[in-house]
């Protein structure tokens, strides 16, 4: 039976069964409790769900009887590799220079086959060895969505008509390791989501309660600010998406350009992977949808194998070294590859 898990608004988990119906039009959402994916690219898929269970923050880390996940044992491959990486920062900051982009998230996205383990089975995984406060497992393949993700960033949260985006820009093993350029980053990143979230909420609502401020995360650090606003009347979810996808933090600023760098250098669609996953309850008027980053997600090479995806990037602006954007996104997948890989949480390259 299809299942989703979801980290829910008060710490406590959201779980998920069965199948009513499914869509790919965000304006069918207007009633029931719907499990949503939203593509890099903008493909949604929501599935409403035919029973939902509201469960304490101790079953977040529950292991369920019935699955389990044997470990990724192929070769891990990447879209770009460490010489092609380094070159598409250099391009980046050429395209700085010549002032048609301040900065640009370039990721790349890591591919090994797998056989029939289960992603219920890598989300206990996950679960446990990288507990994350916006965790999300969705098994539902007749819909196409097998995701299990350690989100640790909210793209919108919402309660009633207020919406909150938590943009996260600056990763480092340790808070003193943060540089200016991680600081800057951020700053431009509210600023842009500030502007986003701005279409759509009423004038003079639009706030930033908490800027740059540092986060502990298995194996690293993050800097993460709140931008708050109150959504005008009349406002629906297609008018909150087209005004603030894909999130900035994943995407630069000015977002038009960066999006056109990221089609330019990034060789392979993102897929789910920085894009936006999580939950809508249309009785409720409440969301979750978290930023599709430290997700894993399987889907079909073309010939039938089954594939194991997980993207890892950086933002690059004029002040980024290119050996350190590649080792950010090595720091940012060495310990979720490891778990993947059934390591039994031992961090590896």
């Amino acid at each position: 039976m299809a299942w989703a898990r979801f980290s829910s608004l008060d710490g406590g988990v959201i779980e998920g069964s069965g199948v009513e119906t499914v869509t790919h039009d965000i304006d069918d959402l207007t009633a029931g409790f719907w499990a949503v994916v939203v593509t890099f690219e903008g493909d949604l898929t929501a599935v409403r769900m035919s029973q939902v269970s509201r469960l304490p923050a101790s079953s977040s880390t529950a292991v369920r009887a019935d699955t389990t996940w044997p470990g990724v044992e192929g070769v891990w491959t990447s879209s770009l590799d460490d010489r092609a990486y380094v070159d598409g920062v250099e391009e980046i900051r050429e395209r700085i220079a010549r002032g048609t982009v301040y900065q640009v998230n370039l990721c790349r996205v890591l591919s090994a086959e797998i056989g029939d383990g289960s992603v219920r089975g890598l989300g206990d995984v996950l679960a446990q060895g990288n507990p994350a406060p916006y965790a999300v497992t969705i098994d539902i393949p007749e819909a196409g969505l097998e995701i299990a993700s350690a989100s640790p960033e909210a793209y919108l949260v919402r309660r009633g008509n207020t919406v909150t985006s938590s943009p996260i820009k600056g990763t480092a093993a340790t808070a003193d390791e943060m540089l200016p350029k991680d600081y800057a980053e951020n700053v431009m990143i509210v600023d842009l989501v500030r502007n986003d979230l701005q279409h759509v909420c009423r004038p003079g609502t639009v706030r930033v309660d908490h800027l740059c401020r540092v986060e502990q995360h298995p194996g690293l650090v993050h800097l993460v600010s709140d931008v708050t606003g109150e959504l005008r009347d009349g406002v629906g979810w297609c008018e909150v998406l087209d005004a603030s996808f894909p999130p900035g933090s994943v995407s630069g600023a000015p977002k038009h350009t960066a999006l056109q760098a990221i089609t330019d250098l990034e060789t392979m669609p993102r897929g789910p992977y920085c894009g936006a996953i999580g939950w809508i309850d249309a009785d409720r008027d409440e969301a979750l949808l978290a930023v599709g980053i430290r997700t894993f997600w399987v889907d079909d090479d073309g010939s039938g194998r089954r594939m194991l995806r997980f993207g890892s990037g950086a933002g690059i602006t004029w002040g980024s070294n290119p050996q350190g954007e590649l080792h950010e996104t090595e720091l940012k997948a060495a310990r979720l590859v490891s778990l993947a890989r059934g390591a039994s949480g031992k961090v590896g390259p």
